[in-house]
């Protein structure tokens, strides 16, 4: 079933297209990740030039200030399709092969607004970062919107991370022209998302759509950083999983084994790649019910017509994809819509999108803020 045509992220952005002087200036989008930080930059629509760094211990605003110095750098001196090299320092944005005649980048402007994904809570005025457990302590209560005024002249737009990706995806992604979806990404934790009417659920604290992860599946589970006991994402996610490792409570088969003594650690995407094992399959089948379950909790929450599932572990899609939608399927109240389940053709970019895609609406509204409770 398609999805339906409605009022969408792309509105705004299509009012503004012939608007000349919006289409030169750029913004500037930074994705404040589990494990690594990412970085783009827009022009007219399009991402021209991006970055991406592994987090070593807690994230210096210093440092990140400077990183995104250099990538500034490169794309204002970009010019006629010129690029970035690709050892480690920061890139022009590939343009896809089937791109139409006159593919040089946009030129880039001066900065029209900046965006900041964080994976956690965002307080309701989009300003900070109020609670990531484990994550980007020192960040806690700090006003990253403040700060990228001071650092870049512009103050910037904070969001959950999740909730970006499915802006992102809505915009000019997977889930184009929905107007009411989910989303589960599947990273370091389990984060989620939910767009209803076209516009994306915050509630009128900041929590409402990106806790379903936090949903109990097992009353007698272990106790989650979060508080709750039994979450999702203290039984299948990849934080999970590793401390599980660590502590010697898994039976791991031969290859799954030889892959954490080489590495001292495992992923979900190990467990993929060891499937054909009895102690690895039974652990992805753990993982993929219990993923079901969260799903069919925000489908029975949020009715949606699409589900997007994402993260690293969906470049196995092939192989998850089809057992977790009929998981979903089977279990969904008798007379609830069956929605697909689909995965991102770029979602490597959907947080980058998502954020673009906020500053340039706070941009024509005149100042970074997000919409009323919802």
């Amino acid at each position: 079933m398609a999805p339906k045509r409605g009022r969408t992220w792309t509105t705004a952005r299509t009012a503004h297209r012939n608007d000349e002087e919006a289409d030169r200036m750029h913004t500037l989008a930074i994705d404040l990740g589990g494990t690594a930080v990412k970085l783009g930059v827009f022009a007219a629509g399009r991402l021209v030039a991006d970055d991406e760094f592994a987090l070593d211990g807690e994230l210096s605003l210093d440092a990140l200030g400077h990183a995104v110095d250099r990538l500034l750098a490169t794309a204002q001196g970009m010019g006629e399709g010129a690029s970035s090299p690709s050892d480690g320092t920061p890139r022009a944005a590939a343009v896809p092969a089937q791109a139409a005649p006159a593919a040089a980048a946009p030129a880039v402007g001066p900065l029209a607004g900046v965006g900041i994904a964080v994976p956690g809570i965002v307080d309701p005025a989009g300003t900070r970062l109020l609670a990531a457990h484990g994550k980007y302590a020192g960040l806690h209560d700090v006003d990253l919107s403040a700060w990228s005024a001071e650092r870049f002249g512009r103050a910037a737009v904070v969001e959950n991370d999740a909730r970006a990706a499915l802006i992102g995806e809505a915009a000019d992604g997977i889930a184009r022209g929905a107007t009411d979806a989910v989303l589960l990404t599947l990273g370091t934790g389990i984060g989620t998302a939910a767009l209803i009417d076209g516009r994306p659920l915050r509630g009128r604290h900041g929590h409402a759509g990106v806790l379903s992860g936090h949903v109990t599946v097992d009353l007698d589970g272990p106790r989650c950083p979060c508080g709750n006991i039994g979450c999702a994402e203290a039984l299948a996610s990849t934080w999970a999983l590793r401390e599980a490792a660590a502590r010697g409570d898994l039976d791991l088969g031969p290859a799954l084994a030889a892959r954490h003594a080489a590495n001292r650690t495992i992923g979900i995407r190990d467990l993929v790649a060891t499937r054909d094992e009895p102690q690895s399959a039974a652990l992805l089948d753990r993982f993929i019910r219990v993923w079901a379950a969260v799903i069919v909790a925000q489908c029975h929450a949020f009715d949606p017509e699409i589900v997007v599932v994402t993260g690293g572990v969906m470049r196995a899609a092939g192989s998850i994809l089809p057992e977790l939608t009929a998981l979903v399927h089977e279990h969904l109240w008798s007379s609830s819509f069956r929605p697909p389940l689909v995965t991102p053709d770029a979602p490597a970019t959907s947080v980058l999108r998502g954020l673009a895609q906020l500053t340039s609406e706070s941009h024509h509204q005149g100042a970074p803020h997000h919409e009323g409770p919802r």
